[in-house]
């Protein structure tokens, strides 16, 4: 708009300047020399004018350009806060963002050859126990898990085509800052005195993982009920100090309480300004906000985003609940450096000690390696190159960590010998011990993939606190054990997406589409078990015949 002035004007001056030599020029232009000086000081003095004139028009053009620029950019910026307020999509990325139905497919499809892979490796291990066909099961086997990583490479890059993954990125971020906002805003009201309260104490007669989920709950409970949460942790059985010894306080404002307050039953309606929280356990009569539910408001992004909403949900809790204070910050900042951790690094976790044999099963360090190495030969047909193949290990065994040194000196090992003698039983309940379990859930959680069981609720936790680090950390483990659950929660269920005419003989119950199933567990071969709600059937079922159900409140 400016430059076509600017060349307007040009324009007009060269016209009049032309006319200016015609008329000058002219025959009949005869005048006294006095006159015609005269004559030409003032048309000097008219353009003069003319051209002022002109240049105060630009100068009013362009000042208001810039108006309406600042104006426009206003109007832009208050639309995108408008459609993220709805949405929770990032306006810029509009053109880009994919519809809930392509991710939920494209992660179904990831499943499935999951599932598929999980089948057919079952069915030829069962073969290879025919040793007269062992051999050539063997090189089967090795060009099936050839062809079956290429296919986890290719999903990858359909998933990052289209500046999809930067996509998820900045959608997780932000959904991550208004929730954390929400967070503080709950945990720091104008008004501590007047606002409602929910205790908690951290003192459950369990260990660090358990002690931290149940806060967990405590602050899901304290957030649907829009009430503060206070949590006491006088007398903590790990730290004399209590939680703050290596957490920043969960209130700037709020962080005591004078009264014990009404015991909760679950009633979401209660009106008492103090209540106390039992163990969830204890509460008969669940309401439905329980895990595995997320917000209602944030259900629609997150079932785009994320391959299971909830573990994401459960990741921002625990993402508040552990922000380390500038001392403990300090001793993991120096772990860091003396440990050497970087990345691509796989986490493994092998619980021991008190779990085998009473939650869990036994499982071989050799058992843990073999989705190690399967994870990185992944990595490397992904990077095309060789990577370091570091693995952060952590277990109350010092056992493992000395044959992981003998068996497997092809692999970085990052270990605490430390952190293994006190998680032992006869130390695990002391400061030490406190400090080299937040230690190692917080590096398992760095790390790009993690090998565990999620019996153990520090596999829980360090899979929960990954999802914070990656938009969709959903597919970065693999549990030797359990499927993913919280203890204590309201429900579970899948949904039939297929029918299935059951081999009762293998233990099978029929399905359905649209059949509720209360899943109990993955056997990792293809298969998963459940209690088909409408038939009451306890059995198997195949595992890609399902999809996820996702509550919400």
């Amino acid at each position: 708009m400016k430059q076509s002035l600017i060349n307007f004007s040009i324009f007009f001056v060269i016209i009049w300047f032309l006319s200016l030599w015609y008329i000058l020029s002219s025959k009949n232009f005869i005048q006294p020399k006095k006159q015609s000086a005269i004559n030409d000081q003032n048309e000097v003095k008219l353009l003069q004018q003319r051209i002022k004139e002109v240049n105060k028009q630009l100068s009013n053009l362009e000042m208001k350009n810039k108006q309406n620029e600042k104006i426009i950019r206003s109007l832009s910026d208050q639309a995108q806060l408008l459609y993220k307020k709805n949405s929770g999509i990032n306006l810029s990325y509009l053109d880009k963002y994919p519809s809930a139905n392509f991710e939920g497919l494209r992660r179904k499809i990831f499943d499935d050859i999951k599932d598929l892979a999980f089948f057919v490796k079952n069915k030829l291990l069962m073969l290879k126990r025919d040793s007269s066909v062992s051999k050539k099961i063997s090189q089967i086997e090795q060009n099936f898990q050839d062809r079956i990583n290429l296919l986890f490479v290719q999903i990858g890059n359909l998933s990052n085509s289209d500046n999809l993954e930067e996509w998820r990125k900045k959608e997780s971020e932000s959904l991550a800052l208004k929730i954390q906002k929400n967070f503080y805003d709950l945990q720091n009201p104008s008004d501590c005195e007047k606002q409602k309260k929910v205790v908690c104490d951290l003192n459950k007669s369990c260990g660090f993982g358990c002690q931290m989920h149940h806060v967990m709950y405590c602050f899901i409970t304290s957030y649907f009920l829009n009430r503060t949460l206070i949590l006491d942790s006088t007398g903590w059985r790990y730290n004399p100090n209590g939680y703050e010894a290596y957490f920043m306080p969960l209130s700037e404002k709020c962080t005591k309480i004078d009264q014990y307050g009404v015991e909760w039953n679950g009633n979401k309606f209660e009106t008492a300004n103090v209540i106390h929280l039992p163990i969830i356990d204890e509460i008969t009569n669940k309401p439905e906000f329980f895990p595995l539910s997320i917000p209602k408001k944030y259900m629609n992004s997150l079932k785009r985003l994320h391959g299971d909403p909830f573990v994401w949900w459960a990741g921002q809790i625990l993402s508040y609940l552990m922000r380390f204070n500038s001392r403990f910050s300090k001793v993991v900042q120096d772990k860091r450096e003396k440990s050497g951790f970087k990345t691509p690094c796989v986490g493994v976790h092998v619980r021991r000690t008190d779990k085998v044999g009473t939650e869990a099963s036994f499982h071989p360090l050799s058992e843990y390696m073999k989705h190690v190495k399967e994870y990185f030969d992944i990595y490397d047909l992904k990077t095309s190159s060789k990577n370091k193949r570091t693995v952060y290990l952590a277990t109350d065994d010092l056992s493992v960590m000395e044959e992981a040194k003998k068996e497997y000196s092809n692999y970085y090992f990052i270990m605490d010998e430390i952190n293994a003698q006190t998680a032992s039983l006869n130390n695990r309940y002391s400061p030490e011990s406190a400090q080299g379990v937040i230690l190692d859930i917080y590096f398992l959680s760095q790390c790009n993939f993690l090998v565990c069981t999620l019996s153990s609720q520090v596999c829980r936790m360090a899979y929960e606190i990954q999802q914070t680090i990656y938009p969709d950390a959903s597919w970065r483990f693999r549990s030797l054990d359990d499927i993913y659950y919280f203890g204590g929660q309201l429900r579970n269920n899948v949904e039939a997406v297929l029918d299935h005419e059951p081999n009762h003989g293998l233990g099978e119950i029929e399905l359905k589409k649209g059949d509720l199933i209360g899943i109990a567990g993955n056997h990792w071969d293809g298969y998963s078990k459940g209690k088909n709600l409408r038939t009451q059937e306890e059995g198997l079922f195949p595992s890609y015949k399902v999809k996820k159900i996702i509550d919400s409140f």
